[in-house]
């Protein structure tokens, strides 16, 4: 009866291992391409946002652009209609996860526990406070090795999450297709 007994659970571990290998395998078909017209708006929009972010910071010697905001143009101009992609997860989703990033480096230094926690919470918060933005996801990586301090917060994350809206709403709009932002 033993032997009956762990041949049993040897066969349900084995099915929940082949089950668990088996949803690694996709099924899903991969997104069509995106059409001339859209990613030529993207790469407009992009080129535009980045452009003026790196004219103010010449201009002023203060920092406007963070390698992120090149993430948050990608979904801004090309992806303009996806929930990711709307004011709310821009602005809440970079101002979180750079405030996290800014208590990561302030409470724990730069270490790998530092920006470790600060990606993991930044996640959490993104997600559990519905304002999810990839991009964001990592500010607390560069705010913790660039050793930034909480001006960050206000230049060049929030300045530069507006002022991607702000084209992102002058730009998409310029199109008939499109109608940007889908939600507040």
């Amino acid at each position: 009866m033993a032997d009956f007994v762990r041949l049993q659970e040897k066969e349900e571990k084995d099915h929940r291992i082949k089950t668990y290998i088996s949803k690694m395998n996709g099924g899903g078909h991969a997104p069509s391409r995106t059409n001339f017209a859209d990613a030529a708006t993207g790469a407009f929009g992009g080129l535009i946002c980045i452009f003026v972010l790196l004219c103010l910071t010449n201009y002023t010697g203060a920092p406007w652009l963070m390698a992120s905001l090149g993430g948050s143009c990608v979904l801004v101009f090309v992806v303009w209609n996806a929930p990711l992609s709307q004011p709310r997860n821009i602005i809440g989703g970079h101002f979180i996860s750079a405030v996290i990033g800014l208590s990561m480096y302030s409470l724990l230094g730069s270490g790998i526990i530092s920006i470790s926690l600060g990606v993991g919470l930044t996640i959490f918060c993104m997600a559990f406070s519905g304002v999810i933005h990839p991009p964001a996801g990592a500010n607390p990586i560069i705010i913790i090795l660039g050793g930034y301090g909480w001006s960050y917060l206000v230049m060049p994350v929030l300045i530069g999450a507006l002022i991607i809206v702000i084209f992102g709403l002058l730009i998409n709009n310029l199109r008939d297709t499109r109608k940007y932002p889908m939600f507040w």
